[in-house]
């Protein structure tokens, strides 16, 4: 078989090309490479030659170099993103009912969309409703959410349960039900979740106006339990999330794994391919994990070194990104994990450029948008990539925010009244000055001494009023152009938190039984084990996407509003009927 050609960086892909400088104070920022063969020698910039080289073409991950800031970002499959964007928004394009005569005139026409097109022609004898078409005269019934199901007055129950941390076990013996019925009845209760929610969230596809959002980014790792007493390595999976740290609604929450697809089919069709011959992103599964891959990177795998300050741990997060193959992928490989025994699993950088991505299309009405980001380099890449003409418009702009969260709650107290003691000192030392107007002044004064860290040096600021949840925060500014007056820049600097994001985490661990921490044993070498903890990982993606639907809108706080309320996509709290029910 002849070697296979391909063009010089991974090409377009349903409009998306990541491929160019990330540094957004380079000229060549939102630049893409050239995908041709470019000219070489005296002369080679008067006849077209772009400001990029590939470097390391022979190795699994090559990058680009930028000519301008001498950056090297590496090389991504736009079809692996775009096929990872496609898998996230598939709920947002829930097909439209309508004539099923092929050769009439409304047959591309739904009813939702066009009820003018259609009479009202009563109900089947399962209680459906039956429409007739008004070109062709064609008959037809849309099927309650409820048709075919057994004992659909156990639904808000199941439901309930499943929300409480119930285990599955003890929802069975409450409900009165067979483990065997129980996951049906999750199957509809998320696909009546996801169809609720498509229903609510096309309204921000469709532009709705939101004049700012300060959203923060963070991911949260869940464990699958082995099930063969063979090979007790655990499955490792990570979802991202974001929320708005204003309102409390969760935009997504989307885990690096694909149920639709077999793993040992995408294997076969690989090999055929001659994928393992291949670099990453010009592969045809390139988003997708093989089991070489995940051996070679279990043989290359190395511990992370702790360092208690938080200065040392965001140097040593730098410093792993710089010696990692491929600067943007941060997922932990080791001997105690294995691929996922049904389904694939999804290169955990791939889920983040189609998280962000997605974040952009529901972004469109929003005029200003500010992303506080887990100190991630793939977070940071994906971010820049998706969001770079509003970033460059000065619509949107990103920050690192990074928590130190292994200080002990007598630490948390020191550190909390240290501030509250420097903030009131600042008050007595400044009478004619506002609250607000302290905290600005305090929060420059940090700006004039802000640490460079990292190979990047990238300027970091200690927030100078931590609480209880984020004891101890800096920030880096990602996105600087030197366009905002001082007092912006502080008040952005004071904004920065990851609240948002962590408050809905706190809740999926307290409120999902099969998302609780596990708990490694001493003897272990490890591998941990936990009862409650899911065998299937498609059971962690339905589970997460129900509890999103029902913490946005059914939980309500304590200003009696729930996150859809806040942010406009709801008048008041959802009652959990109208999510099951809905048609």
């Amino acid at each position: 078989m002849g070697k296979k050609s391909f063009s010089r960086i991974p090409v377009e892909a349903n409009g998306i090309q990541a491929n160019f400088c990330k540094n957004p104070a380079c000229s060549n920022y939102g630049v893409p490479a050239s995908t041709k063969k470019q000219p070489r020698g005296p002369g080679a910039a008067s006849r077209g030659r772009d400001n990029y080289t590939v470097v390391g073409s022979g190795r699994s991950v090559p990058a680009i170099h930028c000519h301008h800031c001498n950056e090297y970002p590496p090389l991504k499959s736009n079809q692996g993103i775009s096929e990872e964007l496609a898998r996230i928004s598939s709920y947002l394009s829930i097909e439209e009912v309508c004539c099923p005569n092929p050769a009439c005139v409304n047959h591309a026409v739904g009813v939702s969309v066009s009820p003018s097109a259609y009479q009202s022609f009563g109900k089947t004898k399962s209680g459906s409703p039956r429409y007739r078409c008004k070109k062709c005269g064609k008959s037809f019934s849309i099927k309650r959410a409820t048709t075919g199901q057994k004992q659909p007055h156990k639904n808000k129950l199941i439901f309930k349960l499943l929300m409480n941390k119930t285990p599955f076990r003890r929802i069975c013996e409450v409900a009165d039900i067979s483990e065997g019925s129980l996951y049906p009845k999750i199957d509809f209760l998320h696909r009546q979740c996801l169809a609720f929610a498509s229903d609510r969230e096309r309204k921000l596809l469709d532009g709705m106006a939101i004049r700012r959002l300060y959203v923060s980014v963070d991911r949260q790792d869940y464990m699958v339990n082995w099930s063969q007493r063979s090979d007790k390595r655990n499955t490792i999976l990570s979802s991202v999330g974001s929320a708005d740290n204003e309102t409390g609604y969760v935009f997504g929450m989307h885990l690096n794994y694909d149920p639709s697809l077999n793993a040992s089919e995408i294997e076969e069709v690989a090999i055929s391919a001659g994928d393992y011959a291949v670099a990453f992103p010009f592969r045809e599964h390139a988003r997708l994990w093989l089991q070489g891959d995940y051996e070679d990177a279990v043989r290359r795998s190395a511990n992370p070194r702790l360092n208690g300050s938080l200065n040392g741990q965001i140097e040593d997060e730098y410093d792993d990104a710089v010696h990692r193959e491929d600067v943007e992928s941060s997922e932990r490989i080791t001997g105690t994990r294995m691929l996922p025994a049904k389904g694939t699993q999804v290169h955990s950088e791939y889920t983040l450029y189609g998280h962000f991505f997605f974040l952009h299309k529901l972004f469109g009405g929003v005029e200003k948008v500010r992303f506080f980001l887990d100190q991630d380099s793939g977070m940071r890449a994906a971010c820049l990539a998706a969001f770079q003409p509003e970033i460059a418009a000065r619509t949107c702009d990103a920050f690192y925010v990074r928590i130190n969260k292994d200080m002990t709650v007598d630490e948390k107290r020191r550190t909390l009244a240290d501030s509250r003691r420097e903030f009131r000192q600042a008050q007595k030392a400044n009478p004619s000055l506002s609250e607000s107007e302290v905290k600005l002044m305090l929060i420059k004064q940090r700006m004039g001494n802000m640490a460079e860290i990292g190979k990047w040096k990238d300027r970091w600021l200690l927030h100078p009023f931590p609480n209880m949840s984020e004891p101890e925060k800096a920030i880096c500014y990602l996105t600087d152009y030197g366009d905002y007056d001082t007092d912006h820049q502080a008040w952005l600097y004071n904004k920065a938190s990851m609240h948002g994001i962590d408050c809905f985490f706190m809740q999926v661990r307290r409120r999902l039984s099969l998302l609780e921490r596990p708990i490694a044993s001493a003897s272990a070498t490890g591998r941990r084990w936990f009862g409650y903890s899911a065998y299937n990982p498609e059971s962690i993606v339905k589970l997460l996407d129900i509890f999103r639907v029902f913490y946005n809108y059914c939980l309500v706080g304590s200003d009696k509003k729930t996150p859809a309320m806040r942010i406009g996509l709801a008048k008041g709290s959802v009652q959990l009927e109208d999510i099951i029910y809905h048609q």
